[in-house]
């Protein structure tokens, strides 16, 4: 094998362990912005799980966070929750710099 061989596959599989650390990171936030989004509703201890749980199946509707966005935001006003879907991307944000650290550190 060529030294350019071997370089091309530690490339991809660098790639393949970053795409897997970050859809970790990514199912890591969306569970994580559930049970916020979740204690701003008021839920109670039995139905936080279980919305984090649909916050998280929300993310394989459309490529993207579009998705999640939208399900937590309008669930968020339609609990009367007085929050903007720019609150919602920061705590977004937030979250996935977290899980990313999370993640890395493999806590």
């Amino acid at each position: 094998m060529t030294t350019f061989e071997e370089r091309e596959r530690g490339f991809e599989k660098k790639f393949a362990l970053d795409q897997e650390q970050e859809f970790k990171a990514t199912a890591r936030r969306n569970r994580a912005l559930g049970r916020w989004a979740a204690g701003l509703m008021g839920l109670e201890a039995a139905q936080v799980d279980e919305y984090a749980t649909a916050v998280v199946k929300s993310d394989f509707e459309l490529p993207g966070d579009d998705d999640v966005l939208r399900k937590v935001f309008e669930d968020l006003k339609g609990a009367g929750v007085n929050t903007s879907e720019a609150d919602v991307r920061m705590k977004m944000a937030e979250l996935l710099a977290q899980a990313r650290e999370g993640v890395r550190n493999g806590t």
